[in-house]
């Protein structure tokens, strides 16, 4: 049977990497060139899962896509952990000196910064998907015009790498998350890993108290990134990610966090996969 798998960008791109590697079965992709059309794919029926970019090792937590999970009340039910390889490509046969615009997603481009500042004539283009520009390149034939994108990008849209490995930081990785509609059920001793968010009445140490709650029942706070609420100024959610060893541990806190807390959702539970 074959799953669909709803991809933010077109094949090539690091979304379509993370399902090559991820995956094992047969699945097709659904091609979308927004995490907006991402969620209508999943919420449509029109795809099973989806993969999409929460958390880079550079640029930090991708925050509007956590929303989109809440929002949507879809779950995360896995993660995968990508290295990032970001290289230049043009036409072939042309040079770094020839190129006037490069084009790429704006966190590719910010990802390799300390690079394209060696060039200050060339002018920095932000546009929605590292392969989609490079197959554009191609179909149009650009000249003057190079992208930021995968090795695999490169040889699907037949470019030429003109600068390899142009990415700031050699170790730089992004993080993804697998969400569908409904809950994954894990066995419990596999699940060791936790997305939530919590809003907290606006008192002064509530936050901590919380956060001494999470240390007392030995979870390891790996992320935590405030959400203004939009129709209450001043107040908050807090999306968090959790580890640990125990899931008995992680039960615990959640009985409490649902006594302390005024409002507590579980985004996902599931297996930690950090390399």
């Amino acid at each position: 049977m074959t799953t669909k798998i709803a991809i933010q960008g077109i094949k090539g791109s690091f979304h379509h990497q993370v399902v090559k590697e991820y995956f094992s079965e047969n699945v097709e992709i659904d091609e979308c060139l927004s995490f907006e059309e991402l969620i209508d794919s999943l919420l449509s029926g029109k795809s099973d899962q989806a993969v999409m970019a929460i958390e880079n090792s550079i640029a930090g937590p991708i925050i509007p896509n956590y929303a989109l999970i809440d929002k949507n009340n879809l779950h995360i039910i896995g993660e995968h952990y990508l290295s990032i390889h970001q290289n230049l490509m043009a036409l072939k046969g042309q040079k770094i000196e020839d190129i006037k615009e490069v084009h790429s997603h704006p966190m590719a481009i910010l990802q390799c910064m300390d690079f394209l500042k060696q060039y200050p004539n060339i002018k920095l283009v932000e546009d929605k998907d590292t392969a989609e520009t490079a197959r554009r390149i191609q179909e149009k034939q650009l000249t003057g015009i190079a992208a930021i994108a995968s090795k695999t990008a490169s040889e699907m849209y037949d470019l030429e790498i003109i600068a390899p490995e142009i990415q700031t930081i050699k170790n730089n990785m992004t993080r993804f998350v697998i969400i569908k509609k409904q809950n994954s059920f894990l066995p419990e001793n596999e699940i060791n890993r936790a997305s939530i968010k919590f809003e907290l009445d606006h008192k002064r140490g509530s936050l901590a108290a919380v956060l001494n709650v999470m240390s007392d029942c030995k979870l390891n706070l790996t992320k935590i990134q405030s959400l203004p609420k939009i129709e209450t100024p001043w107040k908050y959610s807090f999306f968090v990610d959790v580890t640990f060893e125990k899931y008995e541990d992680f039960a615990k806190a959640k009985s409490l966090l649902n006594i302390m807390a005024e409002y507590l959702k579980v985004l996902g539970e599931y297996k930690n996969t950090k390399p």
